[in-house]
């Protein structure tokens, strides 16, 4: 996975046998925090589940580039005042979101593998090309 905004790019195995590795879970915190206020959250390890499952559904080599992991109350706040779409009480709030892009696969091939993984809430953002994947109630939104 890489960042979209900082440049930045993870690539590391957070869970063996049956126990996540608490190190790169701490790595995968501090690559999905809020750029712009660089506050860290921990982020839903069922969220990272989630992602990596979806990934693997397509048999994708390319890492997704994360547009926004956690954010903190002042950032969703800025972006709910530019955009109806953004969730007074969204799930990127709790660390438990994560918005996605692939160059290699549409919209809807990511959410179709995330929807398949029938494991959270599954956003379409087609004309912002991403996906939002998370890990509250299964349920679906966008076109």
């Amino acid at each position: 996975m890489y960042s979209s905004r900082t440049g930045e790019k993870l690539d590391m195995i957070y869970w063996i046998e049956g126990e996540y590795i608490r190190e790169s879970l701490k790595e995968i915190n501090y690559f999905m925090r809020d750029w712009r206020t660089n506050d860290i959250k921990n982020i839903d390890a069922r969220t990272v589940d989630i992602m990596t499952a979806a990934h693997n559904l397509m048999d994708c080599s390319e890492p997704y580039m994360l547009i926004s992991g956690y954010r903190s109350p002042k950032t969703n706040a800025m972006l709910r005042a530019r955009s109806s779409g953004v969730a007074k009480n969204s799930r990127h709030l709790r660390g438990e979101a994560a918005d996605l892009h692939l160059n290699s696969r549409s919209v809807n091939q990511m959410a179709r593998a995330a929807q398949a993984c029938r494991a959270g809430g599954v956003g379409r953002y087609t004309s912002s090309s991403f996906v939002h994947m998370d890990c509250g109630p299964v349920r679906s939104w966008g076109s």
